[in-house]
C-alpha cells in the first residue's frame, strides 16, 4: 500500500501471536476464561459495595471504580482479540482502531492515576483514622475520582489525535492483538519522532508523579506500622498493604517497559505478551490483591451468600406448599 494519505486506509489487520490454528484455540479458550473471571470478579465486587451498607466508605468506593476501570478496560481489547483467534478475517477498521486506542489508553490513564489517589486514601486511613471522614469526604475523593478520568481521558485524547494524524502507506499490518501506540508508529511512514517524545515524556511524566505519590504515601504508612503497638495490627496491616503494593509495581512495572524505553515503536513478540500481561491478566488479579483478601470484603460476601441461600429456601417452601395445595 503505497503512496497513500492516512484516510486511504479503510482497515487494520492485527496480525496477533501466532497463525497456528490449533494454538489460536487454546489461547482462544484460555483468555476466554479469565476475561469471564475478569468480568465475574470486578463486577461482583462493584455489586458488592453498592448493595452492602458497610461498604459504603471511600476505600470502598474507590476499589468499586478501580473495578469498573478493570472490566472496561479488558472489555476493550479481549471480545476483538476471542473473535480474531477463531476468524480468518482480523480486520479492524481506521476508526475502530483509533476507538479502540482512544477508550484503552484512557482506561490504562485513569488506573494510574486512580492507584495514586488509593495510595493517598490508605495513607488518611492508617495515618490519622481518626480524621479519616472528615479528611477523605465527598468533597475530597469524589473530586479525585473525575480528575483521575479527566486525566485518562486527556492523556488517551492526546495521543490518539498524534498518532492517528499520521500516514500509514508502508503497511496496515499491525503487529500486535489490538491497536496500541508503539505498533501502530512501527507502521507509519511519517517522521514519528514528535510521536515517541510524547510518548516518553507524558507517560514518563505520569509515571514518576503517580508512583512518587504510591511511594511517599507508603512510606508513611510504613511509619505507622512502626509505630503500632499492636503486632497483630502491623501484621495485618503490613500484609494487606504488601499485597497492594505488589499489585501497583506490576502494573506501573510492565507501564515503563512498554512505553518509556528507547524506541518504544519497535513491536516484537515479547512486547504482545506485556500488554497482555497489563490488560488482561492483571485485571483478573485486581480484585483477589484488592479486595478478597479483605475482611469487610469477606463477610459482606458471606451475607450475600446467606441471603442468596434464605432466598432459594423460601422459594422451596412456597413451591413445596403449592404442590402440597393442589395435589393434597
Amino acid at each position: 500500500i503505497t503512496g497513500h494519505s492516512p484516510n486511504d486506509i479503510t482497515v487494520f489487520i492485527l496480525m496477533g501471536f501466532t497463525d497456528d490454528f490449533d494454538l489460536q484455540v487454546i489461547l482462544f479458550l484460555l483468555f476466554l476464561g479469565i476475561y469471564l473471571f475478569t468480568l465475574i470478579g470486578n463486577l461482583g465486587l462493584v455489586i458488592l459495595v453498592i448493595g452492602n451498607s458497610q461498604l459504603h466508605n471511600p476505600m470502598y468506593y474507590f476499589l468499586s471504580v478501580l473495578s469498573s476501570l478493570d472490566a472496561c478496560y479488558s472489555t476493550v481489547v479481549t471480545p476483538k482479540m476471542l473473535v480474531n483467534f477463531l476468524s480468518e478475517d482480523k480486520s479492524i477498521s481506521y476508526y475502530g482502531c483509533a476507538t479502540q486506542m482512544l477508550l484503552f489508553v484512557s482506561f490504562g490513564s485513569t488506573e494510574s492515576f486512580l492507584l495514586a489517589a488509593m495510595a493517598y486514601d490508605r495513607y488518611v486511613a492508617i495515618y490519622n483514622p481518626l480524621l479519616y471522614s472528615v479528611s477523605m469526604s465527598p468533597r475530597v475523593y469524589v473530586p479525585l475520582i473525575i480528575a483521575s478520568y479527566a486525566g485518562g481521558i486527556l492523556h488517551a485524547t492526546l495521543h490518539t489525535v498524534a498518532t492517528f494524524s499520521l500516514s500509514f502507506c508502508a503497511s496496515n499490518e499491525i503487529r500486535h492483538v489490538f491497536c496500541d501506540i508503539p505498533p501502530l508508529l512501527a507502521i507509519s511512514c511519517s517522521d514519528t519522532h514528535i510521536n515517541q517524545l510524547l510518548l516518553f515524556y507524558f507517560v514518563g511524566s505520569i509515571e514518576i508523579v503517580t508512583i512518587l505519590i504510591v511511594l511517599v504515601s507508603y512510606g508513611f504508612i510504613l511509619l505507622a506500622i512502626v509505630r503500632m503497638r499492636s503486632a497483630e495490627g502491623r501484621q495485618k496491616v503490613f500484609s494487606t498493604c504488601g499485597s497492594h503494593l505488589t499489585g501497583v509495581s506490576i502494573y506501573h512495572g510492565t507501564i515503563l517497559f512498554m512505553y518509556v524505553r528507547p524506541n518504544p515503536n519497535s513491536a516484537s513478540q515479547h512486547d504482545m505478551i506485556v500488554s497482555i500481561f497489563y490488560t488482561i491478566v492483571i485485571p483478573m488479579l485486581n480484585p483477589i490483591i484488592y479486595s478478597l483478601r479483605n475482611k469487610d470484603v469477606k463477610q459482606a460476601m458471606k451475607k450475600l451468600n446467606l441471603k442468596i441461600l434464605l432466598c432459594q429456601f423460601i422459594n422451596l417452601s412456597l413451591e413445596t406448599r403449592e404442590e402440597s395445595y393442589w395435589f393434597g
